[in-house]
């Protein structure tokens, strides 16, 4: 799965995902801290400050807020840029407030560090960063340019010079560590939704395809024997009716309409019942269904039976679930890619297990990233010259992933390891992934072995 095919779930386009509301309720409560805050300097600690001015630099946010209220609807939602904007016009908020109110002097320097937080939350890359260069340049200023702050007896309230310094290296410290371990947890939450997300596509796509398979194949079923009747009964009118040219072209006419409907009935079929037949399978069956799109793509793949001793011998019938399905094609994709000539797959059964291992003899999983192999959107599996070999594939990570979140929800562990190349070449490298899952959680004949299958279920769409 290429980068074009996930781009509805970019970072990019989350820009207008957060609401107006939401940050004038946050600027909202940022005034209600200001105003307090001034009012206990000036009217319990009796502080000499430019009130005035701070005021005036309060009221700005008041009508700020004021003018975004009544022009804009509430759910309205932001783009990049007018996001962007007003996190802007809170910095340099703050910033003027805190020039007037004794600069890095004043411990409320510290709330410089929300809007860089909120920005590299909610912004792509670079807004972000441009976010965190002003507040880091604010800081800067403040510490040489401000008004000094006076005691009620007019003593000026600075701080020694090396707490000062102290005092802006810990804010840019603050902002740069804020901003980017914001924006790493961010990244990641929002990499993990939309491969889930993606994944449910995946799911659901299956899902669509195997209805309309079994639509097909169940309505060929049930209409197969009606149709029968009606040709025979055709041919035996057409014979009745050979002296009779007008009444025996209405029979042929007849005839060749049941023939075209089995013709039509094996090809497509939009609404049916669903056959239980089709609900289950043997193992290899469904593996081999999971595993036929990659089949002639010029790398052989081999298929392995190890079954298990005893009364267990006999090989499983599972649940021809979508997830297992489309969780192996995955698998089966990803290793054809980058096998160099074989794929391996073996089928290993025993009383309580049920075993998939899929093996390919290719340069095997980069030991820089095979202890993440199944998290969403790890861009490096191959080296460069991988590139050659696939043109055009820029590999996110996603398959894997996929793979990894649908088979696991049908009860299955797998791990992921190297070495394949020895069991099909001798040589070293090769992937290896193992798709294990308790007997009991897909073993259709467990639960069914005495009882009938039951009625066909209808279709509804």
């Amino acid at each position: 799965m290429t980068q074009t095919d996930f781009d509805m779930f970019s970072a990019q386009g989350r820009g207008n995902w957060v609401r107006l509301r939401t940050l004038v309720i946050l600027r909202w409560f940022a005034v209600g801290g200001q105003i307090i805050a001034l009012f206990v300097a000036t009217q319990i600690f009796g502080l000499q400050l430019a009130i005035g001015p701070a005021a005036m630099t309060v009221g700005a946010s008041v009508v700020g807020n004021l003018f975004a209220m009544f022009l804009y609807a509430e759910s309205k939602r932001l783009t990049v840029i007018e996001a962007t904007m007003m996190l802007v016009f809170d910095i340099l908020q703050l910033a003027l407030l805190l020039y007037l109110t004794g600069g890095l002097n004043n411990p409320f320097a510290l709330l410089l560090l929300a809007p860089v937080t909120i920005g590299a939350t909610i912004l792509p890359f670079r807004p972000a960063t441009f976010l965190a260069v002003l507040a880091i340049l604010a800081v800067s200023l403040l510490a040489r340019f401000h008004i000094t702050l006076l005691a009620p007896d007019g003593m000026p309230l600075v701080l020694p010079s090396l707490f000062l310094f102290g005092s802006w290296v810990a804010l840019l410290i603050g902002v740069l560590f804020q901003a980017l371990y914001t924006r790493k947890i961010t990244t990641e939450t929002n990499a993990m939704r939309d491969a889930l997300m993606a994944s449910q596509m995946a799911l659901a796509r299956e899902q669509k395809l195997t209805d309309l398979g079994g639509v097909v194949a169940a309505a060929a079923h049930e209409l197969g024997t009606p149709l029968a009747t009606i040709k025979l009964v055709s041919s035996e009118l057409m014979d009745e009716l050979a002296g009779q040219p007008d009444l025996l072209e209405d029979v042929t006419l007849i005839r060749e309409q049941a023939e075209r409907c089995g013709n039509i009935m094996r090809s497509m079929g939009r609404a049916g019942k669903d056959d239980l037949h089709l609900r289950r399978a043997p193992l290899e069956t469904v593996v081999k269904e999971a595993a036929e799109p990659h089949m002639n793509r010029g790398k052989d793949v081999r298929y392995v039976l190890v079954p298990a001793t005893g009364k267990e011998h006999l090989q499983p019938q599972i649940y021809r679930r979508p997830e297992i399905i489309h969780g192996l094609r995955n698998l089966v994709q990803n290793a054809v890619d980058f096998a160099r000539t074989a794929v391996r797959i073996e089928l290993i059964w025993s009383e309580n297990s049920i075993v998939v291992r899929i093996s390919d003899d290719g340069e095997g999983f980069p030991s820089s990233v095979i202890g993440r192999i199944g998290d969403p959107f790890v861009r490096q599996r191959r080296r460069r010259e991988d590139r050659t070999s696939r043109p055009g594939y820029e590999g996110m990570g996603l398959g894997l992933f996929i793979a990894k979140t649908l088979l696991e929800r049908s009860g299955a562990v797998l791990s992921f390891a190297n070495g394949g190349g020895r069991m099909l070449s001798g040589s070293p490298g090769g992937a290896i992934v193992v798709v294990e899952w308790p007997r009991a959680a897909i073993d259709a004949g467990l639960a069914q072995d005495s009882a009938g299958l039951g009625q066909n279920a209808q279709i509804t769409s």
